[in-house]
């Protein structure tokens, strides 16, 4: 989510839970949509943000991953990101009501449980986007839904997608939020660090200060590397375009740090030409 929860309730990160609580209250009762100048937007707003700074395991986790906690849209069907797992109760804003107005408002609409599921996905999936299909029980006693999930491109281990009103469903009541917790394979070369992937290529000397080209696997296939000739230690290529998608037709890119191997054993002749080289200044 782009909000930034602190900001919505206009308190600094420092706020105790009683200043959380009472600048919650203040925008509740402002943006009500029973009022008459209610603002039905703002007010789930507020309560989103109240919700996870009122529990200090929510707010812990949403200090630790930012905006990338409960991302998306707010609404609809809108995804998000997060760094929680494990069924939690929804929060009913109403239990705030009766005890700030003296019975609250009107009747209280009950609310489904969200529901968190894990799923696991391969490094390539989690950079180019897949879509998976995950059986949910949305009620103890059902056999359970398919639902069908959009897992963007680019998302990190341990990031969450936010599927609204995909959670528990209750009679007369609103369905809860379905979370599902990504967990990515890791992959033999490549670490992803943004929208670039970044891993390590080892080189002989010889190619070092000669150049030349090398077969590099990427997740587009294999390509020929050039390597030019080296002019300091620890140089890094940049491929262009093949990295994690951007968004339209943009892809970040590949950075290879170069790492020059040292023989563990010289022939007489490799010595001899080494001296000679040494001599040349070298």
């Amino acid at each position: 989510m782009s909000t930034d929860y602190y900001n919505l309730l206009g308190v600094d990160k420092s706020a105790s839970k009683a200043d959380i609580k009472k600048a919650f209250r203040k925008l509740a009762h402002k943006y009500h949509p029973d009022k008459k100048d209610g603002d039905e937007k703002k007010f789930k707003e507020v309560n989103e943000a109240y919700s996870v700074l009122s529990d200090d395991k929510k707010r812990s986790e949403y200090d630790t991953y930012g905006q990338n906690f409960n991302g998306g849209s707010g609404g609809g069907a809108g995804q998000g990101f997060g760094g929680f797992s494990g069924d939690f109760q929804g929060f009913d804003i109403n239990d705030i009501f009766e005890g700030f107005f003296g019975g609250g408002f009107g009747r209280r609409t009950r609310r489904g449980r969200d529901i968190s599921i894990d799923t696991e996905l391969s490094f390539e999936e989690s950079i180019f986007g897949v879509e998976r299909t995950i059986l949910v029980h949305k009620q103890s006693k059902e056999a359970g839904e398919e639902i069908k999930v959009a897992i963007p491109s680019g998302i990190s281990d341990g990031q969450m997608v936010r599927l609204t009103g995909k959670g528990e469903s209750i009679p007369d009541g609103v369905s809860g939020d379905l979370y599902i917790k990504v967990h990515v394979k890791p992959h033999a070369i490549y670490r992803k660090e943004g929208y670039n992937l970044i891993t390590s290529l080892n080189i002989k000397l010889s190619d070092a200060l000669l150049g030349t080209t090398y077969q590099l696997k990427t997740l587009d296939g294999e390509i020929e590397l050039k390597i030019p000739q080296m002019k300091t230690i620890g140089e890094i290529l940049r491929l262009r375009g093949k990295g994690v998608p951007m968004g339209g037709n943009k892809r970040g890119d590949i950075l290879i740090k170069l790492n020059i191997e040292l023989p563990k054993k010289l022939s007489r002749k490799a010595r001899k030409n080494l001296e000679e080289l040494r001599g040349e200044g070298i």
